[in-house]
């Protein structure tokens, strides 16, 4: 089978082959890697080892790339980290979170990324039309949405925040992972991406989470529960996902981004320090990426831990979003089903939201497609927020759709991380000045020039 990799220049892509090579049941005998940067498909290159059963081809034409695929990734990052940067500056001095996924930040990144992730669908749809297409690219919820609409529920998004919460809990009620594999331990995990809670862990029927949530000790000894302290635990009687830092916690987040770099801008240095070194020492550059690698991972979501608290070995060593992809993978092209925490259409499972929004849950995967599992419903306060979210979320879609200005600057007014007319007209004007691009493609904006 053909792998396509689209965004194949950047950085995790060596997470994907290090899986890919220790999958040989998945009989992948062509990788390719899709980007429009030369240099960086090149620097990428330099660090995957050979393997004889695996042949890579570095692809910057992605009709070339995608035609015939069987299985296309999509991890792009449209504007670079740079445009990330640009994103969470321009929130943060409005005076609002710049998260690359959440409130404002993730808005404009979405904004950017929609019409690029909607050609890369039609040329799957047209190229490739057997393909399952897998994506990685941020905001999840949104993009993954959005190319529903060209190929339905070939699409689907992943995420290893998730993944990596149940993992976590499991280690702290000392049950092993492999529990999760077999079906043993079953997690009732509801919600959009970036945006969840995990509401029971059942093993055997018998729901273990009180456990986890009576006991200080255990609370303290994984990271979402030292993020979020037990009495917030208690009151919920959820263990959230760590994003949902950005909405409870919101001015502590914004008093710790104000006192250094933001994110973006770490990873920017990151990583012009490592692809320049990688071109200069090609012969490096496997141990180059390994350093960088692991600062990424012992810096990830630091404006949400106290500096005494690093990150857990385990969650260090990777084996997140890649692990998810291949098992999808594996279920999707005839092996084993699996139970798999992914992004797909609603549907029926929750009643209360649209059908065709996608929800981030529990689903059977097998060769035809995934369905998320019956749940409980969402309680009020969980389906207020997801509500407001996704909300904000869908009429960023609709703007790239129409073209609306107005429907782009509805998005950034309903986000509960702006909370501001005002602002929010500010960001969308502020955004669009750095984007012509996405100025033409919102052909609807009305005339300023007698202001």
């Amino acid at each position: 089978m053909r792998l396509v990799l689209v965004g194949g220049g950047g950085f995790r892509v060596p997470l994907v082959y290090r899986a890919l090579r220790r999958r040989p049941e998945l009989a992948i005998t062509e990788l390719v890697l899709c980007d429009v940067e030369a240099a960086r498909l090149a620097a990428i290159g330099h660090v995957l080892p050979p393997d004889p059963a695996i042949r890579i081809r570095l692809e910057t034409d992605l009709t070339e790339a995608v035609r015939g695929a069987d299985f296309v990734f999509s991890a792009i990052r449209v504007g670079g980290a740079a445009g990330r940067v640009a994103d969470e500056r321009r929130a943060l001095s409005a005076g609002v979170l710049g998260q690359e996924t959440v409130g404002a930040g993730g808005l404009a990144y979405g904004l950017r990324t929609l019409p690029v992730a909607l050609e890369l669908a039609r040329a799957v749809a047209d190229l490739a039309p057997t393909a399952w297409l897998i994506n990685f690219t941020n905001p999840a919820g949104m993009i993954t949405e959005a190319s529903q609409a060209v190929l339905g529920n070939r699409v689907i998004g992943i995420c290893d925040s998730p993944v990596g919460l149940v993992r976590r809990v499991c280690r702290a009620l000392g049950v092993p992972e492999a529990e999760l594999r077999t079906g043993r331990v079953a997690p009732d995990y509801a919600g959009v991406n970036h945006l969840g809670w995990l509401r029971s862990l059942r093993r055997d029927g018998v729901d273990l989470l009180p456990d986890l949530l009576g006991s200080d000790a255990r609370i303290e000894s994984f990271e979402e529960g030292r993020l979020f302290g037990a009495p917030l635990l208690r009151a919920l009687g959820a263990v959230p996902n760590e994003y949902l830092h950005y909405y409870y916690n919101t001015a502590e987040v914004l008093a710790a981004l104000a006192q250094g770099s933001t994110r973006g801008e770490f990873l920017l240095r990151e990583q012009q320090d490592f692809y320049a070194a990688a071109a200069a020492r090609p012969a490096e550059a496997p141990a180059l990426w390994e350093a960088t690698r692991r600062r990424r991972e012992q810096s990830y979501l630091a404006e949400a831990r106290a500096a005494e608290q690093p990150r857990d070995e385990q969650d260090l060593a990777g084996g997140g979003y890649e692990e998810v992809a291949l098992d999808l993978m594996q279920a999707l092209s005839g092996g084993p089903a699996a139970r798999l925490i992914v992004n797909v259409a609603n549907g029926a499972t929750l009643p209360e939201l649209p059908a065709e929004l996608v929800i981030e849950a529990p689903c059977q995967v097998d060769s035809t497609g995934a369905r998320p599992l019956p749940m409980a419903g969402l309680e009020l306060h969980q389906l207020g927020l997801i509500a407001a979210v996704r909300a904000a979320e869908r009429a960023a879609i609709e703007a790239v759709r129409t073209g609306s200005y107005q429907a782009a600057l509805r998005a950034f007014a309903l986000s509960p991380l702006v909370n501001s007319t005002r602002i929010a007209q500010r960001l969308l004007e502020d955004l669009l000045r750095a984007d012509p691009a996405l100025a033409r493609l919102l052909r609807s904006i009305p005339d300023r020039s007698a202001k």
